[in-house]
C-alpha cells in the first residue's frame, strides 16, 4: 500500500513537531548554556519560566547568545526578590515552589530578605519556610515579626488539620489497650474481651466458657496514664524536626490521659511546655542555631520523671554530640533500667534521614532503642508501640 505525498507531508510535520517539543523541554532542563546542544530559544510563557530558573539557578545567555546576562539572578533587592516569588507560584505548583523557595533561601542568601514584609507577603509558606524566620526573627523589625508570626500561624494551623486527628485517634487505642488489666476485679472484667479470649476452652455439653485468662477494662484514673517527654534537639540542622515536634507536642497536650512536656535544647535547655497550649509561642521560644550538649538536655529530662514505668521519652536528634562524651549513653541506659521507654528519632519530617552521628546510633542501638528518622504521618505509630511497650515500627532502612 503505498503512500501518498500528502500523508508523507502529514508524517514528516508531526515528527518535525515531536522533535521541537523535545528540544523545547531539554533547552528547559539544560537551562541555556553555549553547551546545551538544542539551538532552540524559549519564548512566551516558556522565556518567563526560563527566567525565573535561571535566577536562581544559573546565568541565561546574554542578548547576542554568547555570554551570561549582566542582570541574571534575583540580585539583593526586597522588590525584586518579591517579583520572583511572584512569578515561580504563577509559573509553578505548590510543591515545586516550595522546593525553588528552600533552594533560594540556601544558594543565594536570602534569608536576611525575608526580614521584609513584602518579601514575606509573596511567599508559599511551609515547613522550611517556618525553619528560617525562626532562625531571623532576632534581626526581625516588629512590623516584620508581626508578618512573620502570622506565616508561621497559617503553617501550624495547614500542620494540625493534617496530623491532629489521626494522633487522637491512634494514642487513644494505644492508651486504652495499656490500661487494660489481667488481674481484674470482679466489677472492673471486660466479659467481650474475656470471652473471645477464652473461646478455646469452650464446653459445648455445658455451652459455656471456663476463663483461663481474665481481661480488664483499667480503673479509672484520677490523673494522666502516661507521661511523654519530647526532647528536640534546636541546632539549625533540625529546624523542620522542631517545627513538627511543637505541633505534636501541642496536640498530646490536648489529650487528658497524657501528661506531656516539650524540652527544647542547644548548649542550654529550654522547658516549653507551658506554652504547648499554642504551638506557635512554642516556636517562638526556640533559638534555632547554636552547639548540641544532648547530656544536659537528658539530665534535665530525667529530673521530670516521677513515674518510669509509664514514661515514654522521645529524643529528636541527629546525635552530633558536643557535651561530656559519653554521658549521653550513660543516662538512657539508666532510665531504661528504670522502667523508662525511650525513643531515638534521628529527625521528625518529611525530607528522610539526615546526616548524622553513626557511632552513637549504634550505640543506642545495642542499648536496645534503635535510632531512625520519622516521618510525621509514622509518628503515632511510634508513640502508640511505646505508649504498649511493644517493638517499636522502625520503617524500611531506618
Amino acid at each position: 500500500m503505498s503512500t501518498t505525498g500528502s500523508e508523507a507531508r502529514q508524517d514528516t510535520g508531526s515528527e518535525a513537531r515531536q522533535d521541537g517539543e523535545r528540544l523545547r523541554r531539554w533547552r528547559l532542563v539544560l537551562g541555556g548554556e553555549a553547551e546545551d546542544g538544542t539551538g532552540h530559544r524559549p519564548t512566551g510563557p516558556d522565556a518567563a519560566v526560563d527566567g525565573a530558573l535561571a535566577a536562581l539557578y544559573g546565568m541565561p545567555p546574554g542578548p547576542d547568545g554568547r555570554g551570561p546576562a549582566r542582570s541574571a539572578g534575583l540580585g539583593a533587592s526586597a522588590p525584586s526578590v518579591a517579583r520572583w516569588l511572584g512569578d515561580i507560584r504563577t509559573y509553578f505548583p505548590s510543591p515545586v515552589v516550595q522546593v525553588l523557595q528552600r533552594d533560594a533561601i540556601e544558594r543565594l542568601g536570602l534569608a536576611r530578605l525575608l526580614a521584609e514584609p513584602g518579601v514575606l507577603e509573596a511567599v508559599e509558606a511551609d515547613v522550611h519556610l517556618v525553619g528560617a524566620l525562626l532562625s531571623l526573627r532576632q534581626a526581625m523589625p516588629e512590623q516584620t515579626r508581626e508578618t512573620a508570626r502570622a506565616v508561621v500561624r497559617a503553617v501550624v494551623r495547614d500542620l494540625e488539620s493534617r496530623l491532629a486527628t489521626r494522633t487522637r485517634s491512634v494514642l487513644s487505642g494505644a492508651l486504652d489497650r495499656s490500661a487494660r488489666t489481667r488481674r481484674p476485679r470482679h466489677r472492673d472484667i471486660d466479659w467481650d474481651r474475656t470471652i473471645r479470649a477464652n473461646l478455646r476452652t469452650y464446653l459445648p455439653e455445658q455451652r459455656t466458657v471456663v476463663p483461663e485468662r481474665l481481661v480488664g477494662y483499667g480503673r479509672a484514673s484520677k490523673g494522666p496514664r502516661k507521661e511523654v517527654v519530647l526532647c528536640v534537639d534546636q541546632s539549625g540542622s533540625m529546624a523542620a524536626s522542631v517545627v513538627y515536634a511543637s505541633v505534636f507536642g501541642a496536640v498530646l497536650a490536648s489529650m487528658p490521659s497524657v501528661r506531656t512536656r516539650l524540652v527544647a535544647f542547644d548548649t542550654s535547655v529550654a522547658d516549653l511546655t507551658d506554652h504547648l497550649g499554642d504551638p506557635v509561642d512554642v516556636l517562638f521560644g526556640t533559638r534555632l542555631g547554636g552547639g548540641t550538649d544532648i547530656d544536659r538536655a537528658l539530665a534535665y529530662c530525667q529530673g521530670l520523671i516521677t513515674r518510669p514505668a509509664d514514661t515514654v521519652v522521645v529524643l529528636v536528634s541527629d546525635l552530633h554530640e558536643g557535651g561530656i562524651p559519653g554521658g549521653m549513653l550513660g543516662r538512657v541506659a539508666a532510665m531504661r533500667a528504670d522502667g523508662v521507654q525511650f525513643v531515638a528519632l534521628l529527625a521528625l519530617s518529611d525530607d528522610g534521614t539526615p546526616a548524622y552521628d553513626r557511632e552513637h546510633a549504634e550505640a543506642l542501638a545495642g542499648l536496645g532503642v534503635p535510632a531512625f528518622a520519622c516521618t510525621p504521618d509514622h509518628f503515632p505509630e511510634v508513640m502508640a508501640a511505646a505508649i504498649e511497650k511493644r517493638p517499636l515500627p522502625v520503617p524500611s532502612g531506618g
